[in-house]
Order: C-alpha cells, then structure tokens, then sequence
C-alpha cells in the first residue's frame, strides 16, 4: 500500500505541477477563462491516478439535485483534501478557500483569476462583507459555488462546527443550499501519505428549504449532513450512485 501510495502521490505533485504551468501561460496571455477547463482537467486525471495507484474508486448520487448550468450554492462536508479537487467538475466552479491558499507555491496565483473566492478568516466582519460581495458576483456569473462550512477539515467520527459564513452567503446569493455529504477521509485521510482502497462517496441532498435565518440554515444542515451520511454507511440499495464521469459528462464545456 505504500509503495502505491508513493507512485500516486509522486504523480499528484507532478500531475499539478504540469497543469499549474500550463494555467500560467493563460494568465500571462489573458486567457484566464481557460484555467478553469485546466482545472477541470487536472481533476479527472487525479481521479484516474486514485483509482490506477491505489484501488479507489469515486461514485456520486443525487446528481439530480444539481442545477445543469446557473447559479448554485454546494454545502459540502470536508474531510480531505480530495473534496478540494472533485468539484472542479462542475460547469463554472468557484470555491469558497481560506486567503492562505493563494500563497501556496505552484498554483496559488491561478486561484483568484480562475474565480475562487478566498476570504481572509483573521479580517472578522470584513471577511463576512466580502464573502457575499464575491458571492454576488459569482452567482451574477452563473457560477456554482462550493462552501466547506465548517472552515477546515474533520476526518470521518470527528465532532463538526458549521461556521455562519455559509447562512450569510445563502442569503446573499439567494440560491437554495444544496447539502453534500462523503466519505472521502476514509480513504485519503487528513495529511495522510497512505491512501486506503475502496470507494468514495459523495452523496448529493435535495435543497434545503428556502427562507431560512441563520440558526435554522445550519441546523438544518447538519440534519441533512446526518441523513446523506447514513445513506453512506448504510445504503438502501448499493447500486445506487453513479462513476464520477457521469459527474464530468454533465458539464458542457468539458474538454
């Protein structure tokens, strides 16, 4: 397992290495709408490593909840890195990250032209201010944004917060909610080197209600989190969920 989990992680940093150089030839020519069809990309061929390297698979359901094209807020659990990746399936993502990513060395000057939203969690009221100033301004692009409400990572058992960002976002963009729930951190832990086989799930929920205030939204959140985990861990029917490229093929501008 290690010696998989050694290929495939030699083939991640390698993999976005090649795709971070690429987007910058983008950004140093103006075309950078293109980096998001990079990211895209990037994507797919991590998926195809995870699954060539160390046996795991990646299954959706409830892409019926999802809007094929406009606007749309994603509330996902976080429990590994993986989730940062899988949503750049989507038409027109746009991520919700802390402003420390855009430091990171390789790609994180490609973050805020492709469209990300980072937010700066030390800057208090003003992070909120501009959350639903760029929120805005996503939703008017038609973008689907990704939110991990609960600010950081926590692998599967671990207690969660929901942070109030995502009930001031909601508000702002108007859009229905949509919950997610996944396993991801069984298999790709949190800073873990080894990656464990099986499958991983992302369990897509109906919206949920409009109208919400704040305390009603993250309740009925975590509700929805608890309901879509236990479809996980004890499936009604365990054909149900469909590979990640069905994911990818709803995506029309998917190279």
């Amino acid at each position: 397992m290690t010696v998989t989990s050694l290929s495939f992680n030699i083939g991640f940093v390698a993999v976005t290495t090649f795709y971070s150089l690429w987007g910058y030839l983008y950004l140093v020519t103006g075309r950078e709408k293109q980096i998001t069809r990079l990211g895209r990309a990037w994507a797919l061929v991590l998926i195809r490593l995870l699954r060539l390297c160390c046996g795991i698979r990646v299954r959706v359901s409830g892409l019926e909840h999802l809007p094929l094209e406009g606007p749309a807020l994603i509330a996902s659990i976080h429990q590994s890195a993986f989730d940062t990746a899988v949503w750049m399936l989507l038409p027109k993502p746009a991520y919700v990250l802390k402003q420390e990513l855009l430091k990171v060395p390789v790609f994180g000057r490609l973050m805020k032209p492709s469209g990300m939203i980072a937010v700066d969690r030390r800057a208090g009221s003003r992070a909120i201010r501009d959350l639903i100033r760029d929120g805005q301004a996503a939703r008017d692009d038609g973008r689907q944004v990704v939110i991990f409400p609960q600010g950081t990572r926590a692998g599967p058992g671990e207690p969660r917060v929901i942070q109030p960002g995502v009930a001031a976002l909601a508000g702002a963009m108007g859009v229905p909610v949509i919950p997610v729930a996944t396993n991801s951190g069984a298999h790709w832990g949190r800073n873990a080197f080894t990656k464990r086989p099986g499958v991983i799930d992302i369990v897509i929920g109906a919206p949920l209600p409009a109208g919400l205030n704040r305390a009603g939204l993250v309740s009925a959140l975590d509700e929805a989190w608890t309901q879509l985990e236990a479809r996980i861990h004890n499936p009604v029917d365990k054909t149900v969920g469909e590979p990640v490229s069905v994911f990818a093929s709803r995506s029309k501008e998917f190279p």
